[in-house]
């Protein structure tokens, strides 16, 4: 049987296990959602989605807690996600878990995300040395929410989105703080701020606001509503290059920050911004 949301932890109540569990993992296929857009055979993007938890602990052969910052890199061509709140109570079966060192933590997590997403996924630990290497910042281009929109329709509208196809092309990063989604099974508010670069045709940026503040109502998990938003935009403005990163806020400890890309940009840096 094919894992889907509704079977998911999510929206239930969990019992935390407090020791090493990797069945917790509650992986959901990628194309179920792909299908809805269309998206068959070879994607349109390539990218990635930036986990960054907060919340991980384990005892050393001693019995002493230790805690890290981890963050998980997986390709966007990984054939599953692995729904968020089963990853954390994945997480919190390490707290009372007795494990050598740090790299005996590292071989248990890529082995266990690898199965989950079934793809090789990167992983770096973060210990509390080295927490003041942990960067801020903000996502850069122009913000769209100077704009003053009359808004009418909170469900996205790839109708909105228009461009000026026969003039010049252009390249711009447009950035909104205003993307806000809700969890696909337990309507819980999503927030993020998005930056789209993209050269090509210019995008009118009243209406890509209107679009984006559409999804405010909209019920996806944070990697499909950037594929979404890349695929509107692909198919609506027509750019020659184009790349979404959404910078989501955390839940349960951990924030996803799904990048989708058709030029090769450099991947994004990993920036808490001031939300997160």
């Amino acid at each position: 049987m094919t894992n889907t949301a509704d079977l998911s932890p999510l929206g239930k109540t969990s019992a935390y296990q407090t020791h090493y569990a990797p069945e917790l993992l509650f992986p959901i296929p990628r194309q179920g959602k792909r299908d809805e857009l269309q998206l068959t055979g070879t994607l349109p993007f390539f990218g990635v989605d930036i986990w960054n938890a907060y919340e991980i602990s384990w005892l050393n052969m001693r019995g002493k807690p230790q805690v890290a910052i981890a963050t998980i890199t997986v390709p966007a061509d990984s054939p599953n996600i692995v729904e968020s709140k089963s990853f954390k109570l994945y997480l919190n079966s390490f707290n009372q878990t007795r494990l050598s060192n740090s790299d005996a933590l590292l071989a248990l997590l890529r082995d266990d995300l690898a199965g989950g997403f079934g793809a090789p996924v990167h992983i770096a630990l973060t210990e509390p040395q080295s927490f003041d290497s942990v960067r801020m910042g903000e996502l850069d281009g122009v913000l769209l929410d100077r704009l003053d929109v009359e808004i009418d329709n909170y469900s996205p509208s790839p109708a909105l989105l228009k461009a000026a196809k026969d003039e010049a092309p252009v390249e711009e990063k447009l950035v909104s703080h205003l993307l806000k989604s809700n969890c696909l099974v337990t309507g819980q508010p999503d927030w993020a701020s998005v930056q789209i670069h993209y050269v090509g045709p210019q995008i009118e940026q009243e209406g890509l606001l209107k679009y984006l503040i559409g999804f405010r109502e909209h019920n996806e998990f944070h990697e499909q509503c950037v594929e979404r938003i890349f695929t509107d935009i692909l198919r609506q403005c027509a750019p020659q290059k184009l790349a979404v990163y959404a910078r989501y806020t955390r839940r349960g400890g951990l924030d996803i920050n799904p990048w989708r890309s058709n030029f090769s940009s450099g991947r994004p840096p990993n920036l808490r911004t001031a939300r997160q």
